[in-house]
């Protein structure tokens, strides 16, 4: 028996408590982080694909698989598929009233979602952070965190490898008197902000944190960082992995989805 994957761990706790709202948006938020592999009907033709389109119920959905080997048991063989992120489906599929079936007939964590449930998923995704300016005054020890959104700030940051070194969770006073929490991005690529600035701001949505949290960049020369880094709790991003190099495809840009044909 193959190892589970995140979405058939997510996918089992919404199954053990339909009720629970936090467990649906964190099956959302790993559906969207996943890559997914689309069956397609022919050979992508540079950004235009034609994914396999089935009907359940009068509704239509195309078919995605979170491991190229549940494809082929599908399918029972090969066939012509693009990989791309739930994130990417969830922009492709926006308009046209169709849904993702996911995993369908070949793991736990088969699901059929429909369009407007992604469409759901797609405005989610499409929300952007504010950008402000206030003078940090006082840092203290983050309080009253949800394990939820710890979970989900570790997850985040563990696949923005590369992107920045550290990020300290810190409670926060700023000057004039308002308080809150802070993630302290520490030597962040300047090209990367608004990306981590936009996945925390996911992380904070999909765990059901009410209360916003903000987020900050310091470089690691800042006498600043000393005092976050001994208040705060600590995340470690991981290394970037070397590069290999391949043809772009269909899928692979978050900001540019394919197009249907």
């Amino acid at each position: 028996m193959t190892d589970p994957t995140p979405l058939d761990t997510t996918h089992a706790a919404i199954q053990s408590a339909p009720d629970d709202a936090a467990l649906r948006l964190r099956f959302f938020e790993r559906l969207a982080d996943s890559e997914l592999f689309l069956l397609l009907e022919a050979e992508a033709q540079g950004d235009s694909i034609k994914p396999e389109v089935f009907e359940v119920d009068g509704a239509k959905y195309v078919l995605v698989f979170d491991r190229e080997e549940r494809l082929a048991e599908f399918v029972e063989g090969a066939a012509h598929h693009a990989t791309l992120s739930g994130r990417v489906a969830a922009r492709m599929l926006a308009g046209q009233g169709i849904g993702l079936a996911v995993n369908l007939g070949v793991a736990p964590s088969s699901i059929l979602i429909p369009a407007d449930a992604m469409a759901w998923l797609g405005d989610m995704l499409d929300e952007t952070p504010d950008e402000i300016r206030a003078r940090p005054i006082v840092f203290s020890a983050p309080a009253g965190i949800p394990e939820t959104l710890l979970t989900a700030l570790d997850a985040k940051l563990a696949i923005a490898a590369g992107l920045a070194k550290t990020a300290c969770l810190v409670g926060v006073e700023y000057e004039g008197g308002d308080r809150g929490h802070m993630l302290a991005i520490i030597d962040a690529l300047p090209e990367a902000e608004g990306a981590l600035a936009k996945a925390v701001g996911e992380a904070v949505s999909f765990s059901g944190f009410e209360a916003p949290l903000d987020v900050a960049f310091f470089a690691g020369d800042d006498p600043l960082c000393a005092t976050l880094q001994k208040t705060g709790l600590r995340f470690d991003l991981p290394e970037k992995k070397p590069a290999t190099h391949s043809p772009a495809a269909p899928g692979r840009d978050p900001e540019n989805p394919p197009i249907l044909r």
